[in-house]
């Protein structure tokens, strides 16, 4: 498929011999509660990929990232969606160090470690909540004398075993009583910090997508990052940056996991012509999509109008991959279907993108605004 063979040259000059490690493994071994697939991807540095050069990271672009992220993905869903917390974080935080200036030296310093020491960092944002506002964490913080107390949970929270530091979204209070969103890093080692089982499915099992639980978590000021005072509903520097990448890699792991099913097809030559040119040209137009957003973000957007472009790849990629995958099962056919279990797996695997926050409902009327010429308010 030239598309994943695409992705697959791009992966191997970042990751020299991660590809090849993956395929030596069955995918119920890769995909497994017990994975070594994230140790894999440290060991061939996959924790630098976003990383500035100035920092010893690889420094890849938006486009390069979603090929790699692909790539990985069609060999391991799982790694795909674990890495996509990791690197949406560690770019997210390094854009604010460079472009305005917000990170402390503290939290300069253990960022610089993530590429030379491999360093694996947990998003936590998802609280397991139906219908949750995820800027609105109900996770809270009260100061002390050197910073803040944490209490709550994170669930899930992908990385949970792999870890070395969790950034988790907290609700602050501020001196003047105001009630703010801040981001804090917490070193995975901190007294109070616990992981229980959460995740009961084993479909994405080797994400680590556990709860990790707070409890009365200490952790110092100079680890805290808090969001812009301006309007409490619109998105900040801190979180439109977050939002794109998350958007970006999480739709780009899914189409990966869709690619490996589609490659199936077209390599045992099934179905006619006909039907594997159809199946070919809705893939590589999701291929299309999450590269064309990429490309923008190269191009230098950003702001509300990032969001929408990726939000509109996301959600549009979604529809193109559940009607890939319904007609890439029907073509490989019943017999592939039973003799193995990798089929299903992978099926399964692509649905979960829909589950990804923002939910299309959630959205439905502020995108409607944005694209009426309003401002993007997410909530």
């Amino acid at each position: 498929m030239r598309s994943l063979t695409t992705a697959r040259g791009i992966c191997e000059q970042f990751h020299a011999g991660l590809l090849d490690a993956l395929e030596g493994l069955p995918l119920d071994a890769r995909e497994g509660a017990d994975s070594p697939v994230l140790e894999l991807y440290r060991k061939h540095g996959g924790p630098g990929l976003l990383v500035p050069a100035a920092y010893g990271g690889a420094a890849a672009g938006p486009l390069e990232a979603v090929r790699v992220q692909r790539a990985i993905a069609s060999l391991s869903p799982s790694l795909g969606v674990a890495t996509t917390m990791h690197h949406f974080t560690v770019a997210m935080l390094f854009r604010l160090a460079e472009a305005t200036g917000r990170l402390t030296p503290a939290q300069l310093a253990l960022m610089s470690a993530v590429a030379p020491d491999g360093l694996l960092l947990a998003s936590g944002w998802a609280e397991g909540r139906t219908d949750q506002n995820i800027l609105a964490p109900s996770v809270v913080a009260e100061r002390t004398p050197g910073g803040y107390r944490v209490n709550g949970a994170k669930k899930p929270c992908s990385l949970s075993g792999s870890m070395d530091v969790l950034t988790a979204s907290v609700q602050v209070t501020e001196e003047d009583g105001r009630s703010a969103l801040a981001l804090m890093l917490i070193p995975a080692f901190s007294p109070g910090v616990t992981t229980r089982p959460f995740w009961a499915t084993p479909v994405l099992a080797a994400a680590q997508s556990h709860e990790v639980r707070l409890t009365d978590v200490e952790v110092p000021e100079d680890l805290v990052i808090h969001s812009t005072p301006e309007d409490a509903d619109r998105l900040d520097d801190l979180q439109t940056a977050g939002f794109t990448w998350f958007e970006l890699l999480a739709t780009s792991s899914y189409v990966g996991a869709a690619s490996a099913l589609v490659a199936r097809v077209l390599e045992g030559g099934r179905g006619s012509a006909t039907e594997r040119a159809q199946l070919a040209v809705r893939m590589d137009a999701a291929v299309s999509l999450v590269e064309g957003a990429a490309r923008s973000l190269e191009d230098g957007t950003v702001g509300d109008e990032a969001v929408a472009a990726v939000l509109t790849a996301r959600y549009a990629t979604q529809d193109l991959l559940a009607q890939t995958v319904d007609q890439a099962v029907e073509m490989l056919g019943g017999m592939a279907y039973i003799r193995s279990g990798e089929v299903a797996y992978l099926a399964s695997a692509v649905r979960a993108l829909a589950f990804h926050p923002p939910s299309r409902a959630s959205v439905a009327a502020e995108l409607a605004e944005y694209f009426a010429g309003g401002p993007l308010r997410l909530s």
